[in-house]
């Protein structure tokens, strides 16, 4: 095949011996290992692959075409949601993704429906049958797929024309929740009535869902959310053995989900991956080979509540990801999600990063485009490795519930959790806008209110419901609900079952909550004091000597809340000192080049002490210098590396006994 583009002839034809010598010339001695680098799941990522020629590329997507945009739903009101969803869909969605106040993807917001009317209100105006239609809603997950197969035959709307993914996810709620029932094989008698009696509807439900969300944002690795992701199949199937259908139709019940985040290489592995694993697995169960309907959505992990704009980046290189590695479906967080519910203009952002890179970069038109790239074949290959040895060791366990019943899961995410949180801290993993390059001056943005939840009373379903089993408990709660009976008449009621409260809870946090926390600390100092917190930057020498330790220094501080003063050239030492007085800071931090330290750092800091420094800092590492520098007077190192979440929670600290400052919990959250 002739070159696609034209180049000098050594471009084409040069070795790897070659360019690992040009390497070791650039490097000047060092090691190559310097090069080389592990991702979370400690899988090598080297500096250069050569091309894979051992595999042709797959055929991901199902069929051919675009993958369904979907947009995500859960404004509480059922009218204002209902012209969102309209807005949606004109402007180009595919698919609608309802969040209802029950569900845990709902983050405090969610839509509140009360009963068949109020999810007419929602679906006003919508053709279901040409558009993906998802939902998920908790602990109602039975109350709202029966009002809305009610909704279908109302409205005499065939079930088998309307493609439907329900959020089943019992494993991921007892993960997060840490409780489960006593005899879990209650809730699958509901759950397999369901399914058989959507079944006899002919309705193409996919009920059951293994679902990555829950796992990632504890903590979970790609490997482990692929890992757990597979082992909630794995149960779904057994599960799906007591309904009576045929073994060949158990795949089709089930539902994929996984979170597409930032790390682009690892986000197309993980889709390309989770293809592979599952075929092992069904192979393994020797049932036939089923279509793995993949949907993604971004991750809420790596929102920032802080300069929330560039999530508009991080959501590109999400959905550009999530599009490459094959997914059937993605849905685009708003941006603004983590600041509070989004209005319409962050939803049309989100709805148009994903349109853009459909009609205008034509994504979904090449099948399977990372097919033969080194590096993400590789990276496939280790997610495949190490999520398939996770799961195995979950198999081994007795299954999924008593690996969680154990501890088992949860040991394995909190241990890289706190990996993660750590180089979190310590800026080993930068978060822009927030631990780096934060903005103290940013303005808000704009969110939707909402209305304080009304808590509904629960009450029993009624008693002369049949037994679920072949599907007609479900078919007597359609019933129920085409009569107009509230959905809290509609559910299984589990919450009355004796329950077992021995599972351990996963925990979790959007990445950058802990600095985020500094920031509102900061802010409700100022509010308190009516004085902003200051560092003072005590910059030694010439400009060259201090200017681009002093700019880092100045956004160290500035990530906690601090805003950074007195960056300039100081001719004398007395100018120095009379800046410190008339910047009204009380805490400080010496600039300069190392060989400035040497000679300076030890008089200004006596002296800064004197003019009533209540704490200094020194940027830079102090090597042989540190006993000497605090003898001086200061008090701790800001360096590439530090735990800089630690330093500058100390200095908050400092900052507040100095100024008699007690704040409440509420005022930091």
């Amino acid at each position: 095949m002739p070159n696609s583009f034209t180049g000098p002839d050594h471009f084409y034809t040069a070795e790897e011996d070659a360019w690992w010598s040009a390497v070791d010339k650039a490097l000047k001695g060092a090691s190559r290992q310097k090069l080389f680098g592990t991702t979370e799941d400690g899988a090598q990522i080297a500096p250069l692959y050569a091309r894979r020629q051992d595999g042709p590329a797959r055929q991901l997507r199902q069929g051919q075409g675009d993958w369904s945009l979907v947009q995500r739903i859960d404004i509480p009101d059922v009218g204002d949601a209902n012209a969102q969803l309209l807005e949606d869909l004109t402007g180009g969605a595919s698919g609608l993704d309802l969040v209802f106040s029950g569900a845990s993807a709902a983050y405090g917001h969610g839509i509140r429906i009360e009963d068949l009317a109020g999810l007419e209100t929602l679906l006003a105006d919508v053709q279901l049958e040409l558009i993906d239609l998802r939902f998920e809603a908790g602990r109602e997950n039975i109350e709202v797929l029966a009002l809305l197969l009610a909704y279908l035959e109302k409205h005499q709307i065939d079930p088998a024309k309307v493609k439907i993914t329900a959020g089943f996810d019992p494993y991921g709620w007892i993960a997060a929740n840490g409780v489960a029932l006593a005899d879990m094989e209650q809730a699958f008698r509901h759950f397999r009535d369901a399914i058989v009696s959507a079944d006899q509807l002919g309705s193409p439900l996919r009920m059951m869902k293994a679902e990555g969300r829950i796992w990632h944002e504890a903590g979970a690795t790609p490997a482990q959310e692929l890992a757990l992701v597979l082992a909630s199949a794995t149960e779904h199937l057994r599960m799906l053995e007591g309904t009576g259908l045929a073994p060949d139709a158990w795949a089709r019940k089930i539902s994929f989900s996984l979170i597409a985040d930032a790390d682009q290489i690892g986000t197309i592995a993980k889709a390309r991956a989770l293809r592979a694993l599952w075929s092992s697995v069904l192979a393994e169960a020797g049932l036939p080979q089923a279509a793995v309907p993949l949907h993604m959505s971004t991750s809420y992990r790596m929102l920032t509540r802080r300069d929330p704009w560039v999530n508009l980046l991080r959501n590109t290189v999400a959905v550009f990801a999530a599009g490459v590695g094959g997914a059937d479906s993605i849905c685009v967080l708003p941006h603004t999600l983590a600041v509070g519910l989004p209005d319409g203009f962050a939803r049309r952002l989100a709805r148009n990063t994903q349109s853009i890179l459909l009609e205008e970069s034509n994504l979904a038109k090449v099948t399977d485009p990372a097919a033969g790239s080194g590096a993400i074949e590789a990276r496939t290959d280790a997610l495949c490795e190490g999520a398939w040895g996770l799961f195995q060791e979950i198999e081994a366990a007795g299954g999924l519930m008593k690996a969680l019943h154990e501890g088992v899961v949860h040991t394995r995410i909190e241990a890289s959790r706190k990996d993660r949180d750590k180089d979190v801290a310590r800026r080993k993993r930068p978060i822009t806008g927030v631990s780096e390059f934060p903005d103290l001056k940013e303005t808000g943005v704009a969110v939707l209110e909402q209305p304080a939840p009304e808590l509904a009373g629960l009450a029993s379903p009624p008693a002369d419901l049949p037994e679920p089993g072949n599907g007609e408990r479900f078919a007597a709660l359609r019933k129920l609900a085409l009569e107009g009976r509230p959905m809290q008449d509609l559910g299984m009621r589990l919450d009355q079952l004796p329950r077992d409260t021995s599972y351990p809870a996963l925990g979790g946090a959007r990445l950058s909550e802990p600095f985020e926390k500094l920031r509102t600390r900061a802010e409700a100092f100022e509010a308190q004091n009516a004085v902003e917190p200051k560092i003072f930057l005590a910059t030694l020498g010439s400009l060259p000597q201090f200017t681009a330790r002093g700019t880092w220094t100045a956004n160290a501080f500035a990530a906690g809340g601090f805003q950074p003063v007195g960056q300039e050239v100081y001719d004398t030492m007395d100018d120095l000192i009379t800046a410190f007085r008339n910047s009204g800071a009380v805490l400080a931090c010496l600039v300069s080049s190392d060989d400035v330290y040497t000679e300076k750092a030890g008089s200004v800091a006596e002296a800064l002490k004197t003019a009533g420094a209540r704490h200094l800092y020194l940027a830079g590492r102090p090597g042989e210098q540190e006993e000497t520098y605090r003898a001086a007077g200061i008090g701790a190192f800001l360096f590439a590396g530090c735990d800089l979440l630690e330093l500058l929670g100390n200095a908050h600290d400092l900052l507040e006994a100095c100024y008699g400052a007690e704040l409440s919990d509420l005022e930091v959250q």
